[in-house]
């Protein structure tokens, strides 16, 4: 039986670095900032935005569309700003005829 994760799709390498990282210092916040040269609020930010990226696709259900969590987890990127994600879902919806 073969299980696809699609919020693992969703993952840029350097999140994925960061997961990495994360399970071989065993879930030290502290160690991480080390290893990247940044303070332990600037990990746990990078963190909360990782786990927000997963519930994204975590949370949506199968009939939940590929394109609007795509955009979504853009803007949780800061690739664009909420505000014109939030238009792109609207016009793309509006556009199905939802």
């Amino acid at each position: 039986m073969v299980v696809i994760y699609r919020w693992i799709d969703s993952l840029e390498d350097e999140d994925i670095q960061f997961m990495k990282r994360f399970v071989l210092s065993s879930g030290s916040l502290k160690d991480l900032a080390g290893q990247y040269g940044v303070t332990y609020p600037t990990i746990r930010l990078r963190l909360d935005r990782l786990i927000q990226k997963i519930k994204i696709w975590d949370d949506a259900g199968p009939e939940e569309d590929r394109y609007v969590l795509f955009i979504k987890s853009k803007a949780l990127n800061g690739e664009i700003e909420a505000q014109i994600a939030k238009l792109l879902i609207q016009e793309y919806k509006r556009e199905k005829g939802e």
